[in-house]
């Protein structure tokens, strides 16, 4: 029963707008990574998440196999938008949920009607006639260091990806982050996110698209989001002037102007 995943994945439903937005955070995060930008976001209805093995999901319902690929994380996003019963919804997408969104799109194409990728990627590896960023040795290395030392990783890897110092503030609750995650469901979730390969899904999304670039991002720079526009049959992008990948964390008043703009212009009266 499809209601069941709004106790596993800790669903929570805020505001009553005739607009839905559904929030899916990046990997490492939970819902509470959009905090910064909920308050900016008055007059829409806002369904958050946790993917499952993180946050305060049922850590239980976590599958080896199915959360093994983001298929499965995309099936765990399609039965909220069921127990729900969303139509027409904006799926706002951080990372690879971006690419998570997009796949529960093309398997449910009436829970939506938009999608709103900030800071994608579809595949973060350097590939031939593709630069996604990273050497398939280095990401490996990097996911070496979660079995090794996941605490250091976490460490590592939050001032990298945040653009920031490490003793930032917003560098130190992504590492917090990271560490308050299952290491067991974090590293199945880190693989099935940076050595997968799901550019062959772009040309079949369903809706428009509205991409939100940072333009000094590391994990995805502007070069992935240009593959991206070319790539989505009906996207647009915005570049955005910040460091890092997490825009709607540091730069959340202008991510949501990009999200008013982009849902009123396509709304269906």
């Amino acid at each position: 029963m499809h209601w069941r995943s709004i106790r596993r994945n800790n669903v929570t439903v805020r505001g009553d707008g005739e607009q839905t937005l559904v929030l899916a955070h990046g990997f490492g995060c939970d819902q509470n990574m959009w905090r910064a930008l909920e308050p900016f976001l008055a007059g829409f209805r806002l369904v958050f998440f946790d993917y499952t093995g993180s946050g305060r999901s049922d850590l239980s319902q976590f599958d080896p196999v199915r959360h093994s690929q983001l298929e499965g994380f995309a099936e765990d996003l399609g039965e909220i938008c069921d127990a729900l019963d969303l139509r027409d919804a904006t799926l706002v997408g951080h990372s690879v949920s971006s690419m998570i969104g997009l796949m529960a799109a093309i398997e449910r194409p009436e829970r939506f009607s938009k999608l709103i990728m900030v800071c994608p990627s579809p595949c973060f590896l350097n590939l031939p006639g593709y630069t996604g960023g990273f050497e398939r040795a280095d990401l490996e290395e990097l996911l070496a260091l979660m079995d090794r030392n996941y605490i250091g990783w976490a460490t590592h890897l939050a001032p990298v990806v945040t653009g920031e110092p490490a003793g930032s503030e917003l560098s130190q609750e992504l590492s917090g982050s990271f560490c308050s995650t299952d290491p067991f469901t974090a590293k199945i979730f880190a693989e099935a996110t940076f050595l997968s390969d799901h550019r062959g899904l772009l040309g079949h999304s369903p809706h428009p698209v509205l991409i939100l670039q940072s333009a000094r991002d590391v994990l995805a720079p502007p070069a992935v989001g240009d593959y991206l526009r070319s790539s989505l049959p009906q996207a647009q992008m915005e570049i955005i002037d910040a460091d890092g990948h997490y825009l709607h964390m540091t730069h959340p008043e202008i991510v949501a102007q990009n999200i008013r703009h982009f849902v009123e212009v396509h709304t269906h009266v």
